[in-house]
């Protein structure tokens, strides 16, 4: 409590800081003359560098250059522009230290209250030139980073700006303070401040770290050699526990680290109690254009969905190039799934699986939705539509209702990113189960599965990694006709499916089942066996594989093992 209270003391004994000198440094100039114009009516001296130097001339502003507080031109193609003492000696400087003040006299080195930075747009630099590794490190910024850092260090003398959205604050807190900022809002800039250079060059470690993978330039060291950092762990390559993988995180070594910003504040979380928002950088993959703004538990469900669309659109020989797929989520679990050569054709065999669940639920396609599909979706009150577009007909139909969110699926996820959950005290990281890739087809009865079965397997192996465990998929022709999911034992769910299955007019007789965890005892294999499944597709791994592949040979079913599972706890 002592410590706490100090921190408090400092924090409100602070002075109020008189703004004399601006130095305004910008790659988002939006609102940049307006704030400029502003500053100077106030008698503040305005610095400036580059661009923005000559944007805020050009506008008739009084502006001295930061060359010629330097001494120094810029150079390198601009990228040393202010770093130089003089720029960062007047930011760091603690005037009411005698040795800074007789330092500052000597070297000749005014200070600057105000400082108004913001970053070269790594992100959208990358988004609008993807691969162009070239064009991603030239805006890779040093210069502002460091400013911002230096500023918000001296946070008890200086002011750091990020965002245009700072502005009428700032400018009114002077024009109504005579001309001091407060400490309070010098800090609350100073925390904000290191967010986003901690968010920024997370943005660049994860960059750099997906283009050394894609060139193939990965470290391969052996064990006891150095480490390598991915942006969110590090992992050191010496005295690794047995069994562990190489690239898990070395919890004794390192801790987990993550720094996003926030993207956006949420009315609630899963309930109305709960507060909540959403972070970092959603609209790299989706654009909701019409209807209310999404809610916590649409961003689930749209999350679901996308994944598992994207695994349809990197499986290999599972669909054709023009093939539609309509995937139906309730709660971020399927509920119906197909594909089909037309998106309306995909929408009727999807929600056939189960007429009852899609209400109110989120639907999924693949390929552009036109007007006939939107009619037959418009059936039903559906909550989200995701597509990557909607035909002008399609639009004036669903935009009809204000309720019914419409997104645009801009990109497919990779399943690059981590996964990360927190527990009570902590919290669990993980790889993302990003596909299929290395998996082995084993048949291990002796009927084997012929072709349509084959194709049907596949399709269901990808339906049963997204839907929760114990999870059993029927499905016969790429649709799914019945989905079994969230049971304690593997016999319930396959009962469940196969009810669901007859609920909905669905004949079993001759389908394929998909199990995405092994049968631990025959008697799960007997329950889809007895309900018509005639090949199954599982990872295998039970001890008691010998007496499930016997009995599988006893009902005349084929079996296949992949040897990976594809489980949701």
């Amino acid at each position: 409590m002592k410590s706490s209270n100090m921190t408090t003391d400092y924090l409100k004994h602070l002075p109020e800081v008189s703004v004399e000198r601006a130095l305004i440094s910008v790659s988002d100039k939006t609102g940049i003359i307006e704030f400029s114009t502003q500053l100077h009516q106030l008698g503040i001296q305005i610095i400036s560098t580059g661009g923005t130097a000559r944007m805020i001339r050009d506008a008739g502003i009084p502006v001295t250059d930061v060359s010629e507080i330097t001494g120094f031109p810029e150079c390198l193609e601009g990228r040393v522009k202010t770093l130089h003492p003089k720029i960062h000696g007047g930011i760091l400087v603690r005037p009411g230290k005698e040795d800074h003040a007789r330092t500052l006299k000597e070297l000749d080195i005014q200070p600057i209250q105000l400082v108004i930075v913001n970053l070269y747009p790594f992100r959208q630099a990358v988004t609008d030139r993807p691969g162009d590794a070239e064009h991603a490190v030239e805006n890779i910024d040093i210069g502002g980073p460091a400013m911002v850092r230096a500023s918000a260090k001296n946070f008890e003398n200086v002011c750091v700006v990020t965002d245009p959205g700072q502005y009428p604050e700032v400018l009114d807190e002077i024009s109504s303070n005579g001309g001091k900022i407060r400490a309070g809002t010098r800090a609350r800039y100073a925390v904000r401040a290191f967010r986003l250079t901690s968010t920024y060059d997370e943005a660049i470690c994860g960059t750099l770290a997906e283009m050394i993978s894609a060139s193939g330039m990965e470290d391969n060291r052996s064990e006891g050699q150095g480490s390598f950092r991915d942006g969110w762990h590090e992992v050191s390559g010496q005295d690794k526990t047995a069994g562990q993988r190489e690239d898990a995180p070395d919890d004794d070594k390192s801790g987990l680290e993550i720094s996003v910003p926030v993207y956006r504040k949420l009315r609630y979380g899963e309930n109305p109690h709960q507060s909540a928002a959403v972070y970092g950088n959603p609209d790299r993959y989706i654009d909701c254009f019409h209807g209310k703004e999404l809610s916590y538990n649409n961003y689930l469900d749209i999350d679901a969905a996308l994944n598992l669309g994207s695994d349809f659109e990197q499986s290999s020989g599972l669909m054709q190039q023009d093939d539609a797929l309509c995937a139906i989520f309730k709660h971020s679990l399927p509920c119906g799934v197909a594909v089909a050569e037309s998106t309306e054709e995909a929408w009727e065999r999807a929600f056939s699986t189960d007429t009852t669940s899609p209400f109110g639920g989120i639907v999924l396609f693949n390929r552009p939705v036109d007007l006939k599909t939107a009619k037959s979706v418009d059936g039903i009150f559906t909550e989200i539509i995701l597509a990557p577009s909607f035909t002008e007909e399609a639009l004036a139909l669903l935009t009809q209702k204000s309720n019914r969110r419409l997104v645009r699926i801009t990109a497919w996820p990779d399943g690059s990113d981590p996964q990360v959950r927190s527990i009570a005290g902590g919290y669990l990281w993980q790889q993302a189960d990003s596909g299929f890739r290395g998996e082995k087809r084993e048949v291990v009865t002796r009927v084997s599965p012929d072709k349509e079965q084959m194709a049907s397997l596949e399709f269901a192996w990808i339906i049963a990694k997204h839907v929760k465990s114990n999870a059993i998929v029927y499905v016969r022709d790429r649709r799914t006709i019945g989905i079994g999911t969230g049971q304690p034992n593997r016999v319930s769910s396959s009962r469940i499916a196969a009810q669901n299955a007859v609920q909905y007019g669905h004949e079993l007789k001759g389908c394929v089942v998909a199990s995405d965890a092994f049968f631990p005892f025959a008697d799960g294999l007997e329950e889809a066996a007895g309900a018509g499944a005639r090949a199954v597709i599982q990872p295998g791994g039970s001890v008691r594989d010998n007496d499930v592949i016997a009995k599988a040979d006893e009902l005349g079913t084929a079996m296949v093992f992949t040897g990976a599972r594809h489980f949701r706890h």
